[in-house]
């Protein structure tokens, strides 16, 4: 949108055939923004530019570049759907959590920003409140806000975690090759076994593009078998 020159007035977007800017469209411009280049990687000009406005559009309607991301991570926790509260806890939370990986990994950087921070209190109500009811049920008590935060917390850092790999392809390629070249070492029996990991990974494709899925699964499993040793010393 051309900046207007001294002493020219700028027209108005409707005399100019625009369509009014509003705030939902500024931030489902930032949602595409940030689904196509993560979350950190554009400017508040450039998401002006996606609208066709100015920056100062943007602050009127939103805010600074801070809210904008607070209003694209409430949107992003928004699409996240809740489990039948009718399911045992253990089950209640690997679903929610697998869906909280899914809609995450869509939203690349959001996963960071929610480790950090977490969603407006507005956002975050509906799953919190569920999430932590079903861990008072179980019997956690005073624990339950506490086993709720490490739950989802550690979800969200292994997606960050699979963000932040996928933007440093050539080096976690090269760190592969040198963990998998360890994988016949007698002398160092735990860096062999992990070296095979690596070797497999390497050498299959579908391994390796399932590797950290089957990572984040066994990350959020191992929690919940903790949770429920610690459940049972809660009940004794």
């Amino acid at each position: 949108m051309p900046t207007p020159r001294a002493g020219q007035r700028a027209r108005s977007r409707s005399a100019a055939g625009l369509p009014a800017v509003t705030a939902k469209k500024v931030v489902d411009a930032a949602v595409k923004l940030t689904v196509e280049r993560g979350l950190e990687n554009w400017t508040l000009r450039q998401l002006a530019a996606a609208i066709g406005a100015y920056p100062a559009v943007v602050y009127h309607h939103v805010g600074d570049r801070d809210a904008v991301v607070c209003a694209v991570l409430d949107r992003v926790v928004g699409q996240l759907r809740l489990p039948d509260e009718n399911l045992e806890w253990q089950e209640w939370f690997v679903q929610l959590l697998t869906g909280l990986r899914e809609v995450l990994r869509k939203h690349p950087g959001t996963a960071r920003r929610m480790a950090s921070f977490g969603p407006s209190v507005a956002a975050a109500t509906p799953t919190l409140d569920r999430g932590v009811r079903m861990l008072l049920d179980a019997g956690f008590g005073d624990e339950s806000a506490l086993a709720y935060t490490m739950l989802t917390t550690t979800a969200c850092q292994y997606v960050a975690l699979e963000d932040d790999r996928d933007c440093s392809l050539g080096l976690r390629l090269d760190n592969t090759e040198e963990y998998a070249s360890y994988h016949d070492r007698e002398d160092l029996p735990g860096m062999a076994a992990h070296g095979r990991v690596m070797q497999e990974l390497l050498a299959d494709p579908e391994a390796a593009a399932g590797y950290h899925p089957q990572l984040f699964d066994f990350a959020i499993r191992s929690c919940l078998d903790g949770l429920t040793c610690r459940l049972a010393r809660l009940r004794d």
